[in-house]
């Protein structure tokens, strides 16, 4: 398989959740309840392993998207698919059951950890909506003791066509058909701060923060607020 330098940003894959809302992969803490001791349906954690340690959703397993991650200078690579594989079978996720993620923040590891497993080819994959937060709400079982594992077999079947190269990008700089999303802050965007070297934003780049895609409480804003936002901001469902 050929190696490309990923421009990866770890909220990049907000926007791109956002994009696919209308499909609805995500599922409410009520529905997560309802399925939480269904053998069906495997947990994942994305938080850190520390963070997990304290308190976790109750019979979730742990992966935190930064192991998945080559050493390097460039952050954000991933490891090979049958290194990721390993990974996962070794936390006991079955590729072909229903995998539902989250994290304790406003969801960017969960979706990060989210557009990893849709590239490794699983085909049932939702988000927490709202978060550990939407969970306790629900007063939904949290627990510190780690969940009993028993390995299992990931398959993967890359999805190719959610992604592209630094090539590619640069290729298509000028093309009318294409747009490009920046997902950091205004400040990163601007080249204030950042840190990368030299600072700034792809030429031609549109800025629209992740956070823009998500209400306070953490959950995603509804489909037809998200494609306001989405046109408002020049990003045309009928382009790349």
């Amino acid at each position: 398989m050929k190696k490309y330098n990923f421009i990866f940003s770890t909220v990049l894959l907000l926007l791109f959740l956002g994009q696919n809302l209308y499909g609805q992969p995500l599922m409410s803490a009520k529905e997560l309840k309802g399925k939480i001791n269904n053998e069906d349906y495997i947990i994942v954690s994305a938080e850190k392993a520390a963070d997990y340690a304290k308190v976790h959703v109750a019979n979730s397993v742990n992966i935190y998207p930064f192991d998945l991650f080559k050493p390097g200078d460039i952050k954000g690579v991933l490891k090979s698919p049958a290194e990721m594989a390993e990974i996962f079978g070794a936390a006991g996720i079955n590729s072909g059951k229903n995998i539902v993620v989250y994290d304790n923040g406003k969801g960017v590891l969960a979706g990060r950890l989210f557009w990893i497993f849709d590239y490794l080819g699983c085909d049932n994959i939702w988000i927490l909506d709202g978060q550990v937060d939407a969970w306790r709400k629900a007063r939904g079982p949290l627990t510190n003791k780690a969940t009993d594992i028993t390995p299992a077999t990931f398959t993967y079947s890359l999805n190719d066509n959610i992604y592209v190269s630094t090539t590619w990008v640069q290729d298509h700089l000028n093309d009318a058909g294409i747009v490009i999303v920046d997902t950091r802050n205004a400040d990163e965007y601007n080249g204030e701060k950042g840190e990368t070297s030299p600072k700034g934003h792809i030429p031609g780049a549109i800025n629209l923060e992740y956070k823009n895609v998500i209400n306070d409480d953490g959950k995603f804003k509804s489909a037809e607020e998200l494609a306001s936002i989405f046109d408002n901001a020049g990003i045309g469902a009928e382009k790349n």
